[in-house]
This record gives C-alpha cells, structure tokens and sequence, in this order.
C-alpha cells in the first residue's frame, strides 16, 4: 500500500473582528450588533441578562479568561473539569462556555441533549489543538499501517484536541488524558492488562508526551520520533518508527512552548532563591529546569500552599498568572518570560462577546451554539470513558 499524503489545509488568518471562513464555523463575524468595548453599561448589561436567565443559564470561566470575563462565570476550572460541571447541572438550558472551541465541544459531548452550549466568540479556538487535523492524522495512520506499526500503536489524545482526534482515538483502542494523568493513561496503553501497545501514538502536544514519557516513565529520548504532518513520510523512517516507542505528534501550546531555558536561568539570576514552577507543556529543556511542574490545577494549590514570603516564576498563561499575583500578595510571583504572553484564541472571549451571547439568550436566540454530531460524539465518549476508567480519575483534572 502506498500512502498519499493529504497536503497541509492552512489555518485561514482573519482580520479581528472582521469576515469569515465559509469552510469553518470559526468565522468572526457576529449576527446583530456588538457592544462596544468601551460601553460603560457592559458590566450591568451582563448582570441584566444573567438575573433574566436565571438557572436557565450557566456560564463557565476557564482559569486563562480575562478578569471582566471571570466575575461573571458560575465556576472556573481548567476545561476538561468545567465541561463535567456543565454535566452535573442538567437543569441549566443554556451552557456558555468561556473557553475554546475544543472546550464547548467536550461540554456538548458530555451533556444531555436538551442542553444547548454556546461559544460567546467561534474565532476563539486553540492553536495546538488546529495542529492535528482529522485528514492529517488519518493519513498518518496510513503510514504507520504501511510500516507494519498501526496494529501495536495506541493513540493517546491530550484533551486539548478537536471532537475528531478524541473519536479517532476512541474507534482505534486509544483513549483521552488530561495533563494530570498523562502518566497514566501511557501505563494504561503500554500495560498487558490495558491496552497492551508497544507503541503510542501521542496528540497533538509533543511536549507533554515526551515530558511523561521520559520524565515520568523512564524512556529515553531516543525512544522519542516526531510525526511532522508537514514533511513527506511524515518525516519519519519505517525503521525509525519501527524502533521507537512513542511517536509525537509537531504541536504545541503557542503559550507554553515560548518558555526556553534561557528564561530559567534569566529569572534564577534575577530572583534569589526563586521557584520555578511550570505546566508540562513547556519543552523538555524547560521542565527539566525547573523546581516544580505539573497542571494548572497544580500550579494554582501549590502556590496557595507557599509560605509567605516565598518567590515564585510560573511558567502558564499570564491572565492566570497575574491572577495569582493579586490572589497571595504575601508572594512575589512572576511571569516567568520577560516578554507578555497572553493566549491570544482565548482572549477572544472578551465582555462584549458576553453581553452579546448572554442578551440574545434573554430575546430567546441562540447564538454560536456547539454541536458535535452524534457518531463523532459517541467515539469521542469511548475514549474520555476509557480516561475516566484509569486508576485515580474519578477526580481528575486537566
């Protein structure tokens, strides 16, 4: 069999706020008006439709939105936990997601079907998760299928992936993980009593695979291939992919792959005795020098844990970062790149987008709502519920 490589589709650049992508639901145009930015009513507007609505309506913040979006939100949480929190409230009608397009889709996945999830803007996407389109990733399956690997490899998909890549996982053996459980979702795969793989196909952050295939599981480097969907053969040999064990999907967090070592050490020569604290998505270089990695979830305790006085760089997303400035002022607590780094697809969910959403589910509208169809939904449920089946996430967090 001869594989055909399906050529790169581009992510199409939009103007903000203006035109849209026939071929996307990820337009940026808003049917009615738009509250200015610089309405002074935007905030009592928002509390206007919220008491209209009532229980009809929950709203969800995840920890990366702005300060002006996060008030008005019911809970906030990393994604994967806000869209089970949306699946305890079955009376809520109304789901606005303050998050990414990949988070709206989880939350419509996971809840009943009179419950309607809205995206307050669909141009409010995630880098990363764009990275592993569904053709792609098929094609590269293909690949492996002509280099006889396809039947002793697992696809493992992190939750910061589309519907699609979650129900490829889900028909092909594979299953979700959060970046909490990562670790044990590649035991689940690799384990005889699991999945029983030899090798795992990891989605789409190569980051966070290689960060808890060596560093948690004790693979080497080496055991280490990248599938660059950009290169011909994906720029991997059929002995290369034969010899390694975990074959890395080219993504990564535009955030956290800014991080470098350079940053580690500029801020140790800065900060006496400062802890670095960084999430797993940063490159390996990265997490290997810090003092302390691990979720957003993880970075929040742990910091909240700190004795007083301590010093902190954290290495996340700078919304959650300057949040945690304000929250533990006993802290110095800093951003750990000299230069500001927002997550530019989830800044997109700004107070006018809110008010716009929230108020044209007062007029009985429902705007920029979130379907996933009902056979992608069901093999994306097989593989969070192959997730949720691991040892120790009954609980977990993303």
């Amino acid at each position: 069999m001869t594989v055909t490589q399906t050529p790169s589709t581009p992510v199409p650049l939009l103007l903000l706020g203006r035109g849209a992508d026939p071929q996307s639901e990820r337009g940026v145009e808003c049917p009615g008006d738009l509250p200015a930015a610089s309405d002074p009513d935007l905030v009592e507007r928002a509390r206007a439709a919220r008491e209209a609505l009532g229980e009809r309506v929950f709203v969800l913040g995840h920890h990366y939105q702005r300060d002006e979006v996060i008030q008005f939100a019911d809970v906030t949480g990393d994604s994967f936990k806000l869209a089970r929190d949306a699946a305890a409230r079955p009376e809520a009608e109304y789901i606005v997601f303050c998050g990414v397009h990949f988070m709206a889709e989880s939350a419509d996945i996971l809840t009943g079907d009179h419950q309607q999830v809205v995206l307050p803007d669909l141009a409010a996407g995630c880098s990363m998760a764009d990275m592993a389109r569904i053709l792609q990733v098929e094609d590269a399956w293909a690949r492996l299928e002509e280099a006889g690997v396809a039947a002793s490899t697992v696809p493992i998909t992190y939750m910061n992936s589309s519907a699609d890549i979650k129900s490829f996982c889900g028909r092909n053996g594979g299953a979700v993980c959060t970046s909490s459980n990562a670790k044990q979702a590649l035991e689940w795969a690799f384990s005889p009593e699991g999945a029983g793989g030899e090798k795992v196909l990891f989605l789409p952050d190569q980051h966070l695979g290689r960060n808890t295939a060596v560093l948690q599981l004790g693979l080497s480097l080496d055991d280490c291939v990248v599938i660059d969907p950009h290169k011909p053969g994906f720029g991997v040999t059929d002995d290369e992919l034969r010899a390694a064990k975990m074959l890395l999907w080219k993504g990564h967090c535009s955030v956290h792959g800014r991080f470098t070592a350079e940053s580690v050490a500029e801020v140790r020569e800065r900060i006496p005795d400062v802890n670095v604290l960084v999430h797993p998505e940063c490159q390996h270089e990265v997490v290997v020098g810090a003092d302390y990695v691990g979720s957003t979830e993880y970075i929040i305790k742990t910091i909240a844990a700190a004795p007083a006085g301590s010093a902190w760089a954290v290495g996340t997303e700078l919304n959650l970062v300057k949040r945690l400035a304000s929250e533990h002022p006993d802290k110095t607590i800093v951003f750990l790149e000299k230069t500001v780094c927002f997550c530019a697809t989830m800044n997109r969910i700004d107070l006018p987008h809110l008010v716009w959403a929230l108020e044209n589910l007062v007029e009985g509208r429902v705007v920029n709502r979130i379907e996933v169809d009902a056979d992608t939904a069901h093999w994306a449920r097989v593989a969070l519920d192959r997730m949720l089946a691991l040892p120790g996430s009954g609980a977990v967090k993303d």
